[in-house]
Formats: structure tokens, sequence, C-alpha cells
């Protein structure tokens, strides 16, 4: 299912709304609780996932929408369907840092096929759609993005609020010099789409809503994002939730040592 460009700037025009809910809390001295698996919620993630299931009914109807905090009404396969993280890095909007995105991706046939990721705090818009290529929006300039392996040292980013020692076996592992960089949410994927970093392994637990959009951009800029048994990472209703381990690539050919322990 390819989406035209009027809807991909309605995706956008979802997502900021979300983001502006998000910002009207994190402005606050907001409450935050855990849900049963521990991980963190505020009133932010309720209010961004409320308008952005009523936008994409209105400008979707009868689409699948799953949501970490919502899911639509009926089960089932389906081929075409939204996967939507309303706020993603709540541990970040808790740390007060900024590095906290809104995601929105538009699956069909496991692929993402078009993703939107907002970093509200930051003012950067990302989005993206098969034929429509990749772009960052930021205040009135907007971007095209493409990603481009370094040929320098291996920038490498990864996530700031879930290293617990696994990433730094791998470093060792790495046979080439190499930088590394930390950040966010879904930020690591636009990063490398935009160019700043050339590849980002996740050896830890992520679920589909947390990497579909990220994807998406990074795809259409060009780069890859491949799971640790081999192909691209896929996406489905019929999957767990829980991603396998993946690397996020500027370029797929881009050798690097296997992810091990992969999550299945």
């Amino acid at each position: 299912m390819l989406i035209r460009r009027d809807q991909l700037e309605s995706l956008c025009e979802i997502a900021q709304a979300a983001g502006r809910e998000i910002m009207a809390v994190y402005r606050t001295d907001f409450a935050s609780w855990h849900k049963q698996d521990q991980s963190p919620l505020t009133e932010g993630d309720l209010r961004a996932d409320k308008v952005i299931r009523a936008g994409l009914e209105s400008l979707f109807p009868g689409v699948f929408i799953l949501s970490e905090e919502s899911t639509s009404a009926g089960s089932g396969a389906r081929d075409v369907f939204f996967l939507v993280d309303p706020l993603d890095g709540t541990r970040e909007f808790l740390r007060r840092n900024d590095e906290f995105t809104v995601n929105i991706a538009l699956i069909a046939q496991g692929r993402p096929m078009a993703g939107v990721v907002l970093a509200p705090a930051l003012g950067e818009l990302f989005f993206a759609a098969q034929g429509l290529g990749a772009w960052k929006r930021q205040g009135d300039v907007q971007t095209p993005l493409r990603a481009r392996r370094s040929e320098g040292p291996l920038r490498v980013i990864g996530s700031r609020s879930h290293d617990d020692g696994v990433l730094d076996g791998w470093l060792e592992r790495l046979q080439c010099a190499h930088t590394y960089t930390a950040a966010g949410s879904s930020l690591k994927f636009c990063r490398i789409a935009e160019g700043a970093a050339d590849i980002y392994p996740r050896l830890g637990p992520t679920n589909q809503w947390d990497t579909a959009a990220g994807q998406a951009v990074l795809e259409q800029a060009g780069g890859a994002v491949l799971a640790a048994q081999g192909g691209d990472l896929r996406y489905g209703l019929d999957r767990a939730l829980l991603n396998p381990h993946f690397v996020a690539l500027a370029d797929r050919l881009t050798k690097f040592p296997p992810l091990q322990g992969a999550a299945t």
C-alpha cells in the first residue's frame, strides 16, 4: 500500500498535534506511574495516543491501529495496519533531556511503507514513504535525507537508557576504528538517515512500535535495518511484539560482529 504525498503530510500533522499534547505535559510538574511490565507511563503518553488514534481513524477509516497504549477492536491477520508509539523514550521524557519522539508507521505486507518520527522538544520532524523519499523538517527548512557511510572511523550510535553492558562486548569485537554516541528513542535511526551516524546495533529488547517508523525513515534514506537472523526487520500482527536483535546501517554492506544472544 502506497500513500500519497498529501496523506504523508497529514500523518506529519497528526504527529505534530500529538507533540503539542506531549509538550503541554512536559512543561508541568507531571506525575508518572508504571504499567504491568514496569515500563513508565505518563499523561503525555495517553494524551498523545488519543490524538493519534482519532487522527488515523479519520484519515484511514477501517485500518487497524496497534499502539503501545491502545489497540483497535477486532483481531486476526491484517496485511495493512499502523504501528504507533505515542511517546517513544518515556524515560528520556522523565529525565527531561528532550530526546523523546512520536512514532507513527504504516505497515504493509510486513514492511514499513511510511513513517513519521517527531522529536517535539527538539523541533525536529522526520518523515518518509515509499516512492516519496525521506525528509527532515526543522522550522521552515526541509531537507532530503540520505544515509551515507563515513570515510573515517565507524560512527556507532546506541541507546541512552538501555545499555546493560552487552554493547561493550560487541564494540570490543569491532575490527575497525570507531566512535560511540548515545541517543534516545527513534532518533538513532534518524541520525543515521541524516548522515550523522553509521550503525546502530540493538542487543536489547524492543517492540514493533519502537522501531517501525524509524526504520521507514532510514530505509527511504537508503539505509537498512537487518534482523539478527538475517534479512530486513519485519512486522506483523501475527508476529511476536518483541523484535529480534537487529542492526541499523547507513550502508547494508557494512561489516559488523555477530549479534550474540539474539532474541527470537
